[in-house]
């Protein structure tokens, strides 16, 4: 006998609202759909001829060309862009933020010396705001074109009630590629090695729940005020975009040999350093190897922050860092400057400690 299922709807509480639809509850597919087509034509400027499917399908498809490995090792980092948004939503300026978002990711990545190969983006919101949603994607292919990555797909998501209206969030996928034999993880890192920092142009996209809580519910600025010290309006200094140190890793790598590296985010240069160095190296950084921007300086003068706390929360001017033979380090310093990055030595690796000490 065939089973009959009836579905007994109550249809008097649904005509006091009228007809629901999926619109009607906060989420607009139709606009959706407009914006993933519209993002088809953007992401391609980032394709290559690896890249097997254009963004709409389930998934996205990254055809691998191994013929140059031998052992071909898979490397992934994800991350996001934090409440450094909080920023954009007040400054109404959102075609940095997915520059930020790339570069959080990919900066990951070539620390072991990987090639970055492809990026997937998750665009959350309360609203499909599209003009500024596009504005996020332009930020995020201009930050796939700078690391030679493409972006393959992602996921946008229209969550009325989980998020404001006006607010968004994202995060970022990235994947690379490099031999097996070939990853640099800090092991042959020795005593006497130098340390070479690649200057930031700013906090990138870390501390700013402290920057937030100092600026707007302490000091209760603006982000439009113009401020002498740091000769710009704030809420422009607070947006500079992440760096992107790709183009460094490839300039420095054709030239000499790298022992480690380490990207300079959360946790300051005492709290990324060490991760690359063995039990018993300790990294002596002298502070005056490099001049500390001025938005840290601002912030430690207003906040009567320690620099203690500062140097565990911020870079400090220092985005990047290389460690490599002392015989080495002219040639990077000059071929760093040559492909546009500024750096200095800022230390030296020594034995009978850990961590990082700062004289």
């Amino acid at each position: 006998m065939q089973n009959i299922l009836t579905l007994n709807f109550p249809t008097k509480k649904i005509k006091m609202f009228g007809k629901l639809t999926y619109k009607k509850s906060g989420v607009n597919i139709g606009e959706s759909d407009k914006f993933v087509k519209s993002i088809m034509p953007i992401a391609r400027k980032t394709f290559n001829s690896r890249v097997l499917k254009d963004i709409g399908f389930f998934s996205a498809f990254y055809k691998l060309n191994v013929k140059d490995f031998k052992e071909p090792v898979l490397v992934s980092s994800t991350d996001g862009v934090g409440t450094k948004l909080k920023i954009a939503f007040m400054m109404d300026k959102h075609d940095t933020v997915g520059i930020d978002l790339v570069a959080m990711c990919v900066n990951d990545i070539i620390t072991c010396g990987a090639k970055p190969l492809f990026f997937l983006d998750y665009f959350a919101t309360g609203r499909l705001n599209y003009s500024k949603a596009m504005k996020v994607i332009k930020g995020i292919v201009k930050g796939c074109q700078e690391a030679g990555c493409s972006l393959i797909g992602g996921e946008t998501a229209e969550m009325p009630g989980f998020y404001h209206e006006d607010e968004y969030d994202l995060s970022g996928f990235a994947v690379g590629i490099v031999e097996k034999k070939g990853i640099i993880d800090g092991s042959s890192i020795k005593q006497g090695d130098v340390i070479i920092g690649c200057l930031s142009n700013g906090l990138h996209s870390n501390g700013f729940s402290l920057v937030r809580k100092l600026f707007f519910e302490m000091e209760k600025m603006d982000v439009r005020m113009f401020v002498p010290e740091i000769g710009s309006e704030l809420g422009h200094e607070l947006l500079k975009p992440t760096r992107l140190y790709v183009k460094a890793l490839n300039a420095l790598k054709e030239e000499i040999k790298i022992k480690g590296m380490a990207n300079i985010t959360g946790g300051g240069i005492p709290g990324n350093l060490p991760r690359i160095l063995s039990d018993g190296l300790y990294a002596n950084i002298s502070l005056s190897s490099w001049e500390i921007p001025p938005i840290f300086n601002y912030i430690k003068k207003i906040g009567k922050i320690s620099d203690k706390e500062m140097f565990k929360t911020f870079n400090m001017g220092v985005g990047f860092i290389f460690i490599i033979s002392e015989k080495d380090a002219i040639k990077a310093l000059s071929t760093l400057k040559a492909c546009g990055y500024d750096s200095n030595i800022i230390g030296i690796v020594k034995k009978g400690g850990n961590g990082v000490r700062f004289i």
